[in-house]
């Protein structure tokens, strides 16, 4: 069990039958009246999220996601193949589960299969990742204007936006958590 007061970003609980992870909470201590914990938290398997206020006493049960590392191996339809690195049994994940993230997977690359009570509900990509430019518009002497960007087509075939100086067959650095160009790898 977990009380509200100890709710952190990433703590997942069960609620009203739903597994959830916390977002974002802050502690509030009113000069007038109880504290109480204000949350974002996300439903984990539909990828719903809801702000709620709870008193810091309401106690909920943890819930154990488990993070599994597998390979990426290929697409088939609408299914996904991922290989255990330890079993090298290979499971399919239909394409709704995945996430935006995904979008910077390639082939063989290694990722996180979270699954609850042996239910897959989504895959976890590095948090950084390398990938060439296949495609983007060459930039100009004297376009440098502060924080000019422009788009790029990545490998995957997702589409960022990254600075001028970026040509194609470049490798960049993304942060897969927010799609966003880092640094030239």
């Amino acid at each position: 069990m977990i009380s509200a007061g100890d709710f952190r970003n990433g703590v997942t609980f069960e609620m009203d039958g739903n597994v959830v992870q916390v977002i974002e909470f802050q502690h509030v201590k009113p000069g007038k009246g109880a504290a109480f914990v204000r949350t974002k938290f996300k439903n984990v398997i539909t990828g719903a999220v809801v702000e709620r206020s709870f008193n810091p006493t309401d106690k909920y049960p943890t819930a154990f996601v488990e993070r599994k590392d597998m390979q990426y191996l290929y697409a088939e339809d609408n299914l996904y193949y991922f290989m255990d690195m330890e079993t090298y049994e290979q499971i399919p994940i239909d394409k709704s589960k995945l996430g935006d993230s995904f979008a910077f997977v390639t082939e063989n690359m290694e990722v996180k299969v979270l699954s609850y009570k042996g239910n897959v509900f989504g895959v976890e990509p590095p948090f950084f990742v390398e990938l060439e430019v296949t495609e983007t518009d060459p930039g100009f002497k004297g376009d440098t204007a502060t924080n000019a960007t422009k788009p790029a087509v990545l490998e995957t075939g997702a589409e960022i936006k990254v600075p001028l100086f970026i040509n194609q067959g470049d490798k960049v650095r993304i942060d897969t958590r927010t799609g966003e160009y880092m640094e030239r790898a």
